[in-house]
């Protein structure tokens, strides 16, 4: 999956010198969490999300007025609180590419720029949604996982072998156990109904099969 696929193109962008009480509206009455700040000539200049504004936001508890108040925060404009340092993605970034690059930064969106002109942006929350989706969790189906050692062949020999019990695999991933080097917990999803059936034909053919949470995972580490 690519960003592109996902992306929110229907912007909402304000120019640099968009007042804060104004930012805060839009933010509000749009029910979003980042605006996009563009210059006159339409480029990206910063990002500013709801939680930038929280926290240049006055406090109540200062000895000024309501009135003072909002006098200050109109004076303050968007430019003097957004983030200038941009990371930003094309169209043709990967969403697992997009979702490492704001969990190595500690950013929940990220500005698409296509050729250089702003196209779209992707939330921490689009990435959630296209994981979900992905893994295909639902009522509907059953999850087991699947301890393999990391060899040649592994997967073709389970889907045979599910494959001539009449089961279907609504979706599979996997990912390395960090304590057994070598080691993958393999994530697969069954139609609910199967989901025993499944179980018994991996084990009689010497899969190791989770269906709950295991402390200890020594046991099931071995050759199939």
């Amino acid at each position: 999956m690519y960003v592109g696929r996902v992306m929110h193109t229907e912007l909402v962008t304000v120019p640099p010198d968009t007042p804060l009480m104004q930012a805060r509206e839009i933010l509000e009455a749009r029910k979003i969490a980042h605006l996009l700040v563009v210059n006159a000539r339409g480029e990206l200049v910063g990002i500013v999300s709801d939680r930038d504004l929280k926290q240049n936001w006055a406090s109540p508890a200062v000895a000024l007025s309501k009135h003072e108040l909002n006098y200050l925060l109109a004076k303050v404009t968007v430019d003097q609180i957004m983030i200038k340092k941009i990371h930003t993605v094309s169209p043709l970034t990967t969403i697992e590419r997009a979702a490492l690059i704001m969990q190595e930064n500690r950013i929940s969106a990220l500005p698409v720029l296509d050729e250089g002109h702003l196209a779209g942006i992707i939330t921490s929350r689009d990435v959630m949604q296209v994981l979900l989706e992905a893994i295909g969790i639902d009522e509907e189906s059953r999850r087991l996982t699947v301890i393999i050692e990391d060899r040649i062949g592994f997967l073709a020999d389970m889907s045979r072998l599910l494959r001539d019990a009449g089961i279907n695999i609504r979706s599979l991933f996997a990912w390395p156990d960090k304590n057994f080097p070598g080691y993958y917990h393999l994530v697969m999803r069954v139609p609910a109904a199967d989901g025993d059936k499944a179980m018994t034909v991996l084990e009689q053919n010497g899969y190791k099969v989770l269906t709950a949470y295991t402390k200890d995972m020594a046991p099931f580490m071995g050759r199939h």
